[in-house]
């Protein structure tokens, strides 16, 4: 069995992303953008379609033994959970809503779990110019399009949640989860709310602009990426329940320092 490290590995997330952007980037305000609608309501676009089935096809090539977890056309393997051994998973458009609107914040998402547990992140932002990696032990980073010279990226110090600045995204989901008096508390207690959406809040967080970010009705590859880096950047992911990992349908991402107490306001009473 081949060993690849988690320098290798890195790579190839980063040159799998480098190619989406090329493919994704054009069709953002194209005029003849398709979209459609999957049975859950949420839209999708050709340059969805396009870019998974671009990634797909770049990870099998180097790592045809991986298995593949992608929002648009499923996994590889019999069921769409946790693996054993080596499973990538992919979200080729983080924010198509967005994305389809012409709003610019809208990333594409690629991870490598091992045994479940994501260990390889990156999110690739090209309508903001903006790039964040991490592999587990090898520390998180950023770039910019001008800038491309990788730079460290670390979390807040605020140790006060009555300090924090906090992103919820979207207030429904909240409410809808049965979470709206959890959502109230978080809000209302902290020193700045925000309602940024998908993947921004969690880099900022990890860029240390802001101290907590969470939101429920998630998926698998809407986390996955967003792990490694932000703890590598020195803060805490779990779901807002305190569960481990990306498998709970929920997300919360702090500094470390807010972490249990902002879990003691969203666990579900």
């Amino acid at each position: 069995m081949v060993h690849f490290s988690p320098s290798d590995d890195l790579a190839l997330a980063l040159a799998a992303v480098a190619a989406a952007d090329l493919v994704s980037l054009p069709r953002f305000r194209a005029q003849n953008l398709v979209i459609t609608t999957k049975p859950d309501r949420s839209p999708v676009t050709d340059a969805d379609q396009a870019v998974e089935k671009l990634m797909r096809s770049t990870i099998a090539a180097a790592r045809p033994d991986d298995a593949i977890l992608g929002e648009e056309m499923g996994s590889t393997s019999d069921t769409a959970g946790p693996q054993p051994g080596r499973q990538w998973i992919i979200d080729p458009i983080d924010g198509t809503a967005g994305f389809s609107r012409g709003l610019p914040i809208w990333a594409t998402l690629i991870a490598l779990a091992i045994d479940g547990e994501p260990v390889v992140g990156v999110v690739s932002a090209p309508a903001l110019g903006l790039r964040w990696y991490a592999a587990r032990g090898h520390g998180a980073f950023t770039t910019t399009w001008s800038h491309p010279d990788p730079h460290p990226l670390g979390v807040s110090r605020v140790e006060k949640l009555s300090d924090a600045t906090i992103s919820y995204n979207s207030l429904p989901g909240w409410i809808n989860d049965g979470r709206g008096d959890q959502v109230t508390r978080l809000a209302t207690g902290t020193w700045r709310g925000r309602a940024i959406g998908d993947f921004w809040s969690y880099m900022l967080v990890a860029e240390g602009s802001l101290d907590v970010a969470g939101e429920p009705d998630l998926q698998p590859y809407d986390m996955a990426a967003l792990v490694p880096i932000i703890e590598e950047a020195g803060g805490r992911f779990s779901s807002l329940d305190g569960e481990p990992g990306v498998w709970s349908g929920t997300a919360l991402a702090t500094n470390g320092h807010l972490h249990d107490e902002v879990l003691g306001i969203t666990r579900r009473t």
